[in-house]
C-alpha cells in the first residue's frame, strides 16, 4: 500500500480543509496523519487502540515514519479530530473517485459490462447503551431463515477487471434492486446480477430511462426454477447459468477482502454517514491492493 498510494494526490485533497496550526498548538503533517487513519481503517482498531498498536508495533511506526528520538505518536484525540475532518467533507469518496478515474485512464478497467450485488453489513443489536435503543439508521431483514440488523453496501463491479466502480449504502431492509440504477455506468452494455435482481429490466426507472433500458441484463435465476433434465440430456440452461455464475463471482472478491482482510464485518459508528466514509476508504484500498497484486501501479513514473 506505501508503493500503490498516491501520496502527495491525496494530501492535496485534504491540503484545503486541514488546519494551518496558526492557532492552539502545531499541527501533525498531513501525511503522517492521513497514514495514521489508513491503519485505523485496515486493522480495524479504536483511536485509543491505534495509538497503542504503533508504540508496541515496529512496521506501523515505519508505515507513518515516526522516529520515538524526535517526535510522539500522535495521540486518540487527534486522530479523532482528523477523522472528523474526513467525515464532514467526505473525502473518502474523493479517493475512491479518483482512483476510479485512474483506473480506467490507465486502462486498467475494460468498461462495457458491471456486476451488481450486495452485502450486508452487521449493526449491535444491543440496548444495553446510554440511550436504550438501536441505531435509529439501522434495520433488520430477513435472509433465508435467519434475520440480521445493520446496513447493506450496494456496490458495481467492473466485469472485466473486478475493479469496484460505484457504491451505494441503505439500511438493511432496502431491496438490492431498488438501488441498481446508480450502479450502473453510462457505457456499461451488459448487467450481470444474482436472482435479486430479477425483474429489474421491468422497473419503472429502467423502463423511464434510455441508457438504462437498453443494457441487456444477464441475471441468474433462482436454483428452484431451472427445470432438471433426465440423465443422457445436455442441460443447457444449468451451463448458462453457471457461465453468468463464473462471471458474477467477481464481485465476491472485494466484499472478501473488506471483510475478513480489514474486519468491516461490523458497523463501527453510528448511522450510515460515518460508515459509508469507512467504506469508501476500504473500496479504494480494496481497488489498490487487487491492482499491486496483478503488478499494476497507479503512481506516477
Amino acid at each position: 500500500m506505501n508503493q500503490s498510494i498516491p501520496w502527495g494526490e491525496w494530501v492535496a485533497y485534504i491540503e484545503p480543509y486541514y488546519p494551518n496550526g496558526e492557532r492552539g498548538r502545531p499541527s501533525m503533517g498531513i501525511e503522517k496523519m492521513l497514514r495514521m487513519y489508513l491503519l485505523q481503517c485496515w486493522f480495524n482498531l479504536s483511536d485509543d487502540g491505534l495509538e497503542d498498536a504503533i508504540y508496541d508495533s515496529y512496521a506501523m511506526r515505519t508505515f507513518m515514519g515516526v522516529n520515538f528520538f524526535d517526535e510522539q505518536v500522535p495521540d486518540a484525540t487527534t486522530l479523532l479530530k482528523f477523522r472528523h475532518l474526513l467525515e464532514k467533507h467526505n473525502i473518502g469518496k474523493v479517493f475512491f473517485d479518483a482512483i476510479v478515474r485512474a483506473l480506467a485512464e490507465r486502462g486498467h478497467t475494460m468498461r462495457g459490462g458491471s456486476i451488481v450485488d450486495a452485502t450486508i453489513i452487521n449493526a449491535p443489536s444491543s440496548t444495553k447503551n446510554e440511550k436504550k435503543e438501536r441505531d435509529p439508521e439501522m434495520h433488520q431483514t430477513k435472509k433465508g431463515n435467519e434475520w440480521y440488523f445493520g446496513m447493506k453496501c450496494h456496490v458495481g463491479v467492473d466485469a472485466g477487471s473486478g475493479y469496484v466502480h460505484s457504491l451505494e449504502t441503505t439500511p438493511a431492509n432496502v431491496h438490492d434492486i431498488v438501488v441498481v440504477s446508480k450502479l450502473i455506468r453510462e457505457d456499461d452494455e451488459v448487467v450481470y446480477g444474482d436472482s435479486g435482481y430479477i425483474g429489474i429490466e421491468k422497473r419503472e426507472e429502467v423502463l423511464n430511462s434510455l441508457h438504462l433500458s437498453q443494457k441487456e441484463y444477464r441475471i441468474n435465476r433462482r436454483y428452484t426454477s431451472v427445470q432438471r433434465l433426465p440423465e443422457g440430456y445436455i442441460d443447457w440452461e444449468k451451463q448458462i447459468e453457471r457461465r453468468k455464475s463464473s462471471v458474477r463471482s467477481k464481485v465476491e472478491h472485494p466484499f472478501l477482502i473488506i471483510k475478513r482482510y480489514f474486519g468491516f464485518a461490523k458497523t463501527v459508528y453510528h448511522g450510515l454517514a460515518k460508515n459509508t466514509h469507512r467504506l469508501h476508504t476500504l473500496f479504494v484500498s480494496a481497488n489498490l491492493l487487487m491492482c499491486a497484486r496483478a503488478g499494476r501501479s497507479l503512481r506516477p513514473a
